[in-house]
């Protein structure tokens, strides 16, 4: 049987690559629970600094698996905590998540990478929430998820027409963080990665909190927050560290801690 999600370690960054090409990467519970277990080891393994969640050359993901849930009652979907059991595992993870999208992300596969922190995209990428063409509307988070990211009028744009947007649009709205060609962006998000991976890892934590802080909170919320942590961090032996190293003209040793 063929293992659908597969995990590998590149240095201090954990690589998870959705493994199901004969689908477009459709998403299922396998999928979606193969990348859960796959963010839980990389979160508890104290050498990897940041994750990175990629497909294929052809899709991140295509879309939820329509046969997979076509047969869904709503009591069903509510029992099972539908898309909420497992696919929130992405937004929960304390590490960084990059996702590395190339091909079809559309419909779930849009939505999930959207649950990461950011997106770097092959310019063969296109995006879409295309569920109302099934007489249904997104449902891991695509209404929500996507007006924070690129407005109201483009994500109504989407999410009524169904159309896709090229990786060159959904850079310039907002979505997607980097454009690289498609025969490097692996390469690319992996050094990325090893960048964010090589700084105090308390660090990086505190401050993807304190950026998503800034969609969840006013802005004086947020600048609490954000005050608060960055008085935290003066109780690290890596802010001690990092700032003794600049003075003294040297690469910072972090231990984080």
């Amino acid at each position: 049987m063929t293992q659908v999600v597969l995990s590998e370690i590149h240095g201090k960054v954990g690589l998870i690559r959705i493994n199901r090409p004969e689908a477009l990467n459709a998403l299922n519970d396998a999928v979606v629970d193969g990348i859960a277990a796959a963010i839980d080891a990389f979160e508890a393994d104290d050498h990897i600094g940041c994750i990175v969640l990629t497909g294929n050359e052809k899709a991140f993901a295509a879309g939820a698996d329509i046969g997979f849930m076509k047969d869904f009652d709503y009591m069903h979907a509510y029992r099972t905590d539908f898309i909420t059991r497992n696919w929130e595992r992405i937004k929960t993870a304390r590490k960084p998540v990059i996702a590395a999208v190339a091909g079809f992300a559309l419909g779930g596969g849009c939505e999930m990478a959207m649950m990461c922190d950011m997106i770097f995209a092959a310019d063969t990428a296109r995006f879409g929430q295309p569920e109302i063409r099934l007489g249904t509307l997104p449902g891991a988070g695509g209404t929500q998820r996507l007006p924070r990211a690129v407005g109201k009028a483009k994500a109504m744009d989407l999410c009524l027409t169904a159309r896709m947007m090229d990786a060159q649009e959904a850079e310039k709205a907002g979505l997607v963080a980097r454009i690289v060609p498609a025969d490097q962006l692996l390469d690319v998000t992996l050094d990325a990665a090893r960048t964010i991976a090589s700084f105090s890892l308390p660090a990086v934590m505190m401050i993807k909190e304190s950026i998503n802080r800034a969609f969840e909170s006013s802005l004086n919320e947020g600048l609490l927050f954000e005050r608060r942590a960055f008085h935290a961090a003066f109780a690290m032996e890596d802010q001690k560290e990092g700032m003794a190293a600049f003075m003294e003209k040297r690469k910072p040793a972090f231990k984080n801690r």
